[in-house]
């Protein structure tokens, strides 16, 4: 998509230039296109830099959709092992002190 801005940015200055030769314009037409060609690569660059946040929010995501699913598994390891030792079952504390 980029390169299509590009392209028609290119074409849009050489059509600019045609029309800015005319003569007493021209000083001012050439600031201008100054000014437009500055905020079209300006703009550029704030879209590859919203590219990029976007594909790290989508890899973010994507990690963290990994983790939860270990987390779950290591919680349902944890909860079995903890189920089958003595060490953490409940005890009934009546039938101890007869």
């Amino acid at each position: 998509m980029s390169l299509q801005v590009a392209a028609l940015h290119s074409k849009k200055e050489d059509e600019y230039f045609a029309m800015s030769s005319d003569g007493d314009g021209d000083m001012e037409n050439q600031a201008e296109l100054e000014e437009k060609t500055r905020l079209i690569n300006q703009v550029l660059e704030l879209q590859h830099t919203l590219e990029d946040l976007s594909s790290r929010v989508d890899a973010v995501k994507e990690e963290n959709l990994k983790l939860k699913s270990e987390n779950q598994v290591l919680g349902q390891y944890i909860e079995n092992l903890m189920s089958a030792s003595s060490v953490f079952q409940t005890t009934d504390t009546k039938s101890k002190r007869k």
